[in-house]
Parts: C-alpha cells; sequence; structure tokens
C-alpha cells in the first residue's frame, strides 16, 4: 500500500500564495502591445517622425466638433488634401496663442497620427508669417499659458 504525504494547511497556503504572486507579476509584467488606436500609444510624439505642412487656413475651430480630438483645431486646405491640425487644449487660450483667421496661409509643423480612425496632425509650433507659436514641447505635451508667459519673460518678451 502506498502512502500519501498529506500536506499542513499553512504549507498549502504558502505555496497557492506563491502561484498567485507569480502569475500577478507574470500578468503585470507583459507588455500591453495590443493598445486600440485610441489607446494611450496613439498619442506618444516622437520628434523624428515631425514633417512641416503648409496650407490656408479653412476654419478655426476653438473647441472640437464631434468626433475630433478633445482641444482646439486648425483645419487647413494643403496640396495634398485638408488636414485637421489639432493645436490642443491652450493653443488659440492664453499669452502667446495662436492668432489665425481663415484664409491665412500658415506653416505647421508636428506629427500625423490615426486617432479613433481618423487623421489628425499633432502640431507642436505653428508659423504665420514671421510669428512661431509653440503649441507642444518636444514630447507632444501642450504648453501651457502659463509657461508661454514664463518663457516670454525669460526672453526679455513678457512684461
Amino acid at each position: 500500500m502506498r502512502r500519501t504525504r498529506l500536506m499542513r494547511p499553512s504549507a498549502m497556503m504558502a505555496r497557492v500564495s506563491a502561484g498567485l504572486a507569480g502569475l500577478l507579476f507574470a500578468m503585470l509584467a507583459t507588455p500591453l502591445s495590443a493598445q486600440t488606436a485610441a489607446g494611450p500609444r496613439a498619442f506618444a510624439y516622437d520628434v523624428r517622425d515631425e514633417v512641416t505642412i503648409q496650407g490656408a487656413v479653412l476654419s478655426v475651430l476653438p473647441k472640437p466638433s464631434t468626433g475630433m480630438v478633445a482641444g482646439s483645431h486648425l483645419l487647413l486646405a494643403t496640396p495634398s488634401g485638408p488636414v485637421d491640425a489639432s493645436l490642443g487644449r491652450f493653443g488659440l487660450y492664453g499669452k502667446g496663442a495662436v492668432s489665425v483667421a481663415a484664409g491665412q496661409q500658415v506653416e505647421v509643423t508636428g506629427v500625423m497620427k490615426t486617432i479613433g480612425n481618423q487623421q489628425v496632425f499633432l502640431a507642436r509650433a505653428v508659423r504665420i508669417g514671421d510669428q512661431v507659436y509653440a503649441i507642444r514641447d518636444e514630447h507632444g505635451v501642450s504648453i501651457s499659458p502659463q509657461a508661454r508667459a514664463a518663457e516670454a519673460v525669460r526672453k526679455g518678451d513678457g512684461q
């Protein structure tokens, strides 16, 4: 007759706990590479992907239309077709905000992204004539009116 070895309840709990902890670690260590197009990576900004586009402003949208990325937008007519240029939350507000009207020629530097099955150009800088407006930093983070004001003071352009 074969003898079965019984485990003490405390030893069994320790094994179960260790197994669950290992499973949890494996789940957390797995990269979340299967993110949707509207996930956090959709807004990932890489200056190496930047391009500069030129066009005429078709319309200025202080608030997004239905289905657009949050924030203000410029709709541009470019030689390759219409482009939705996202200016982010602060692009049209506060000190150093973009001052533009429909019909003006602009040059926009940024990165084209697909977000929610729509193409959107995440603007980093907008040039109108000799004036350059900073919209995002090199990491794609929107520059606040307070940061623009502080930069203007640092450069001696502020009050």
